[in-house]
């Protein structure tokens, strides 16, 4: 079958796309992210800007409507204009918005259908009236098919990992199945009209699960509320704080108690005390609201009090009890260091305790910061959890660090009173699952009685989607409610466990109250539940399953976009284990299939863990077979009309050190081009964002994911020497580039960017063999494209003036450094030029036998280029940026508009010195030619705005 190529295969919008997904990371309000903790998850943005961009045919395609480059350039311009505007997070929900790239998505399939309709398989394939389904093998957070589902495509979620297929269920499969149903719940059904109409997608299941989600959480409190009582300020206490005096006699609601672990002190004459390991005694880093703890020592003992303002000694208030990095602390009685091996024995032999620092109370305008209370810490100890998970933490020594320290099991990761808690609100799961039932038979619905829009109609599914919903809201607060938790002194509040991908070891730790106001709670987590589900879309069908991607046949004639797990970076079941064994205990009797182990499956997950496996070399192979029997899968089922399209996240190590050719880049190619594909595109996505945690702690984070597009290969593709592959990459990659330049790709980006044709190129022979007959390697492959990729944006030189070839010579080995007049002279002569005719031209300086180039912000601020005499691209480009800087994009609007098509090699040339000055390790010049194309297209479009136009200048200049 003859297929035509995509957008996402010719040119993309990057610059809007990466700029909202960037956006979408911080954005918590009803994002999907807040439902539930995935490691990462991908932004919405680009996987709907991936999806739509894979079924729209390019322009170039349709020669017939558009017959020029430029007719088909304009076209794509048109596309790009309308995944600019969906991809903001504003228009999520948008209907508007979206309907407009679903009719283009309808349009582009009903020409494909009339196209093959004489095709055999047209049937089959090629249904006008009914767009193909959607399916992701390993949706993990699902991003993916959510906005498969967004656009309109039946959405089909697959995973191995069940807490994945829980994520999912929630979001694509229960809200379609639920949608324009009226709540069940007696409160709603009360105070509201109950019709239909008036409860469009998923507002009423919203509805339900906040009701049966509060009322969860008020009847936890009256089974153990006892656990967790307010504290009373009492005229003690303000005779050492003045500033409790407006809460003298008030029993104020705690937040959270600061706890630090203990180990016995290794000095003999303190062997009975055990001495806090603490990385801070800090409470409140804010600016006039400090507070922090002050342990007083009293004989051979101490105790803890609360100061409020600056500490004198503030290095101490910050660290603690801790000397160094890792488990270096020092006995806070005698001095002596407590190392690591030490504690870590301490730990192993089940002698590591935990003492409070401090309680963290509820005021009237802020955080009130208490000592701790010998009734206070009884209390926590009373608790009597009557069940724990006692299953295994997995011995991965990358990303499991409390085994080090004999915190060994699960149920080690929790205080009594947090096992206590957790216990209860996912046993009040299976009360409410009940309730729900008896609820709706009060509503005049039998058991049979309530409509689902997939065809089922009993109430017993309606309270297992409530159950999953309240389920997965305790799954993902139990991240806070956790003994390996931190506080957050600069905002005030608990942070995760899953600050990185890892569990830590943590040595002072906050516990929460679940029943308080403020974040960290249970309602908190309920209420992001409801605001999630009434942003997901409803009126398509969603199907969320169990399945390892190596032998599924889901993917049968449907449309592929997927997230594979990143080589050896992510130990996703490993660490999903701390969220399962919560959700295993509250839904197994309604799930029983996607609940039936112990613990999440992790022999067949496609990750290169070494402990696994042995060693880092079986690990990888485990890793590269898998992967390609699994892309073999896809390779054989996908509809032939569409690309797939599949997600690598780089390691921020990966791109520091090993550019593009690293380890787990190039297995992970070789498994995609083993199972038979051939790449037409790869395009960088920013869709990871670093944490503030990540960056203090070095940590190897994701940076960004490159989105391979891939069609299967030719069975009869032939073979191919080095040679032949060297002179395909000089002949096409140059039209490549011309389009990703034209698609305004940012100069940061471009040399991932040019892998797609450079890999596609080499992808579609069945092998390149080199003078030896050996096969050549994609690492090799890699190399070529990116010296290919050097030469050809080298060979655009031959488009600039003599002027700037020279410029340009001399910053590639000077910068902006000045440097000899006799070398000036020399380079002048070969560049046909003269020093003396530069500087009159106005691009550098002479002086004293020495020659610098001008920067930007040297550069004449009354420069007119129509007066200009000798008028450079060099001069161009550093007043483009010059004006930038300093004025913004409608100032450099009104320079383009002067120069006319002058400006149209301008940016070739700010992507030839970024290049440069990537290479160069020159960050703030190359910046500043990054940004100048970023800006490009909208400095265009405001020039073409422009209502005078210069003397001479009969039009407004047009983008190339």
């Amino acid at each position: 079958m003859a297929y035509k190529k995509k957008l996402i295969e010719v040119a993309l919008p990057l610059k809007a796309i990466n700029e909202a997904s960037v956006r979408e990371k911080s954005i918590r309000h009803g994002h999907p992210s807040t439902l539930h903790l995935w490691w990462s998850r991908k932004p919405t943005a680009t996987a709907r800007a991936v999806i739509f961009a894979q079924m729209i045919d390019d322009p170039s395609e349709h020669p017939e409507k558009f017959p020029t480059e430029e007719s088909q350039e304009q076209e794509r311009q048109r596309l790009f204009r309308i995944i600019e505007e969906f991809v903001q997070w504003e228009n999520t929900t948008n209907e508007k918005v979206l309907n407009q790239a679903r009719k283009e998505i309808w349009k582009s399939w009903r020409t494909i259908c009339e196209e093959n309709k004489e095709d055999p398989q047209a049937v089959k394939l090629f249904n006008p009236d009914k767009l193909p389904s959607f399916h992701d093998p390993f949706a993990g957070g699902g991003s993916i098919p959510l906005e498969a589902q967004r656009l309109g495509l039946e959405a089909y979620a697959s995973d191995l990992n069940p807490v994945a297929v829980l994520i999912n269920k929630v979001m694509i499969e229960i809200p379609p199945k639920f949608a324009g149903n009226p709540p069940i719940n007696p409160q709603s059904r009360k105070q509201k009209e109950i019709t239909s109409g008036s409860w469009k997608g998923a507002k009423g299941l919203a509805e339900d699960v906040y009701y049966y989600g509060k009322w969860m959480r008020d009847e936890a409190e009256k089974k153990i509320g006892n656990l967790y009582p307010k504290v009373e300020i009492t005229e003690e206490m303000i005779q050492e704080r003045p500033d409790l005096k407006a809460y003298i006699g008030q029993k104020l609601t705690v937040i959270a108690w600061l706890w630090a672990r203990t180990v016995k002190s290794p000095n003999p004459a303190f062997a009975h005390v055990k001495v806090p390991l603490t990385s801070k005694f800090m409470l409140c880093a804010k600016p006039g609201k400090q507070a922090y703890v002050e342990p007083v020592i009293e004989g051979d003992n101490y105790y803890f009090t609360v100061k409020m303002g600056k500490p004198k000694d503030l290095d101490a208030a910050k660290n603690g009890t801790k000397l160094a990095r890792g488990a270096n602390f020092k006995c806070l009685m005698s001095g002596a260091p407590l190392k690591p091996d030490y504690i870590k024995a301490e730990g192993v032999a089940g002698r590591i305790g935990a003492r409070m620092m401090a309680i963290v109370a509820e005021g009237d305008r802020g955080r009130v910061y208490l000592p701790p209370t010998p009734d206070m810490e009884t209390i926590a100890c009373q608790a009597q959890p009557i069940w724990e998970p006692n299953v295994e933490i997995p011995p991965d020594r990358r990303s499991m660090f409390t085994p080090l320290y004999g915190l060994t099991h699960f149920n080690h990761l929790f205080t009594p009173r947090q096992l206590v808690a957790l216990t209860t609100f996912s046993d009040l799961v299976q009360e409410v699952h009940e309730k729900v039932k008896e609820d709706a038979l009060m509503a005049g619905i039998s058991d049979d009685g309530l409509s689902l829009n997939n065809g089922g109609t009993n109430a017993e599914a309606y309270a297992d989607a409530i159950a999953a919903c309240l389920s997965i809201s305790i799954s993902r607060i139990s991240s806070y409610w956790s003994n390996i938790t931190t506080h957050d002194t600069s905002r005030e509040k608990i942070t995760s466990v899953f600050a990185r991908q890892a569990i830590p070891m943590v040595w002072d730790f906050m516990e929460g109250n679940p029943f308080s106001e403020t974040s960290g709670n249970f309602l908190n987590s309920i209420e992001q539940n409801r605001q999630v589900l009434l942003q997901l879309p409803s009126q398509i069908k969603g199907f969320a399953s169990q399945s390892d991607a190596t032998n599924q046949a889901i993917s049968n004639c449907k449309v592929v976009s997927t997230d594979p797990p990143y080589y050896d970076n992510i130990g996703y079941a490993d660490l999903s284990d701390f969220f399962y064994v919560w959700l295993r205990r509250s839904l197994k009797p309604f799930f029983p299939n996607i609940f039936a182990t112990l613990a999440v499956p992790k022999a067949e997950e496609l990750v290169a863990s070494p402990y696994r496996h042995g060693s880092k070399e079986n690990a990888e192979a485990f890793f590269l077979a898998g992967m390609t029997q699994a892309m073999h899968m896809l390779a054989g089922q996908v509809h032939p009309n569409f690309p797939i399209t599949i997600y690598y996240a780089f390691k921020q190590s990966e791109t520091e050190r090993e550019g593009t050719v690293s380890t787990g880049w190039e297995t992970f190619l070789n498994a995609v081009i083993q199972a038979g594909f051939t790449l037409t595109g790869t395009w960088p996505m920013r869709t990871e964002m670093k944490g503030r945690t990540l960056e203090r702690s070095g940590t190897n984070t994701l940076a960004s994911s490159i989105v391979l597009v891939c069609r299967k290969r030719d069975e009869n593709a032939p073979t191919a020497t080095r040679r032949e592959f060297l002179n395909a990459l000089k002949s096409e990659l140059p039209i490549a580039l011309k389009h990703l330049q034209r698609g305004n790709i940012a100069p940061v980006d471009l040399q991932q960017a040019a892998i797609g044709p450079g890999m596609a190129i080499y992808t579609r022979y069945s092998k390149v063999l080199d003078a030896e007959g050996k096969a050549l390697s994609v690492r090799e492959a890699l190399t070529l494209i990116n010296q290919t990729l050097d030469e050809v944006l080298a060979e655009q030189e031959g488009d600039f003036d003599s002027d700037s070839r020279w410029a340009l010579a001399w910053f590639e080995q000077f910068g902006f450094a000045e440097s000899e007049y006799g070398v000036a002279e020399t380079l002048s002569k070969a560049k046909n030029t003269s020093v003396s005719g530069m500087v009159e031209a106005g691009i550098l300086t002479s002086k004293g036998g020495k020659v610098r180039l001008l920067k930007p912000e040297e550069l004449p601020k009354d420069w007119d280029p129509a007066t200009d005499s000798r008028l450079t691209v060099w001069e161009i480009v550093h007043h483009l940026i010059r004006v930038l800087e300093a004025g913004g994009e409608n100032a450099a609007a009104e320079m383009v508009a002067k120069l006319g098509s002058k400006a149209d090699t301008a940016r070739e040339l700010a992507y030839l010195l970024y290049t440069l000055c990537e290479r160069k390790k020159r960050a703030q010049e190359a910046l500043a030619y990054n940004s100048l194309v970023q800006s490009w297209p909208e400095i265009m479009r405001l020039s073409r705005e422009e209502k005078v136009l210069p003397k001479g200048q009969t039009h407004l200049v047009e983008e190339e």
